[in-house]
């Protein structure tokens, strides 16, 4: 999605600019590449800074309930410091690299319901101007892809995906935000949970997978979520018995929920790596459900999306609405 605008600041005959981003998804710690084109306007024009800006549609609690709202979690300078003459066209080639917790929008080609975007920003004679807002494609990385199809695999059914404005405690969570991607329970689990969500925080040596069990109360009683975290290396992903590994996860998981009446938060350690203790902390408690607006109906079969024994697409419900037409106004109403 590609949109040229006239820069508002500088009136009509202002330079307009065009982002457009290398084709294809990119992977949380990879490389974003593509070409800033400008064109002059009437007039000579001082470019001081082009910066790019990630930005993200977000979920935050708050005393009045829930919103919405769009969250920049990292800017790069890619040029500047020159002059753009009367119509001239100039181009500006850029390589970026994503943040490590970057949220994956997509699972072998199918879209989970998170919206992420590249918003340009241009630094003229002194006046700024978001001038370019393109749509961000992020597929998993290999660590990742493993985990969800092992969670396919094993009978879990995905329900939604959304980020969570707010940081997970005893974790190493970097960005102001995290994603959870919802869970419907394997048949052999159903009785213990209504919901797994799954949270990845990536790392140049290695990921958190954060794991919480969501258990909704009934009439006589109380609901109760338990977080578990595990800690898992980028190397040998091809070597790893996943579906074992994961189910080992999720009966530590069920078994600490069960011992502590759905009260623990308890850290498991993977690997060799250190124990923590993690919980979900926003300031106004935990939520679960559906987010950003959005929500990808799968198959009961499994997760992963054209893989044998994987997760199985059904539909796709798409309402992010304007995001990419006006929401600048939006940024900080996370708070």
């Amino acid at each position: 999605m590609v949109f040229k605008r006239l820069l508002g600041s500088l009136g009509v005959g202002g330079p307009t600019v065009d982002t457009v981003l290398a084709p294809g998804a990119v992977a949380p710690g990879g490389t974003l590449s593509g070409q800033v084109h400008l064109k002059g306007g009437s007039a000579d024009f001082d470019i001081e800074h082009i910066t790019l800006e990630l930005v993200a549609r977000v979920e935050a609690e708050h005393e009045e309930g829930e919103s919405q709202g769009v969250v920049a979690f990292d800017r790069v300078l890619v040029g500047g410091g020159f002059r753009l003459t009367e119509g001239a066209e100039h181009s500006v080639p850029f390589s970026v690299s994503l943040p490590w917790e970057t949220p994956i929008t997509e699972l072998y080609g199918q879209q989970l319901g998170i919206v992420l975007g590249v918003r340009t920003e241009l630094s003229v004679a002194g006046a700024k101007d978001k001038g370019d807002l393109d749509q961000l494609a992020v597929g998993p990385l290999p660590v990742q892809e493993a985990v969800l199809e092992a969670f396919g695999q094993l009978g879990f059914g995905f329900r939604s995906a959304d980020l969570e404005y707010g940081r997970i405690a005893g974790t190493g969570q970097q960005l102001p935000f995290y994603q959870e991607i919802e869970l419907t329970p394997a048949p052999q689990y159903a009785h213990a949970v209504d919901e797994i969500e799954v949270t990845f925080l990536a790392t140049p040596g290695g990921m958190e997978v954060v794991l919480e069990a969501v258990k909704r109360g009934g009439l006589f009683s109380s609901g109760h979520d338990t977080v578990t975290r595990f800690t898992v290396g980028h190397d040998g992903v091809h070597h790893q018995d996943w579906n074992t590994l994961v189910d080992g996860w999720v009966r530590q998981l069920v078994e600490h929920r069960s011992a502590y009446g759905g009260h623990s938060m308890y850290g498991q350690s993977q690997g060799g790596h250190h124990e923590d203790h993690a919980h979900h902390d926003n300031g106004h408690g935990h939520r679960s459900g559906p987010g950003v607006g959005t929500a990808v109906a799968m198959g009961a079969a499994g997760l992963a999306v054209g893989v044998v024994g994987g997760m199985v697409a059904a539909e796709v419900v798409d309402e992010v609405g304007d995001f990419f037409e006006g929401d600048e106004d939006d940024e900080g109403g996370e708070d």
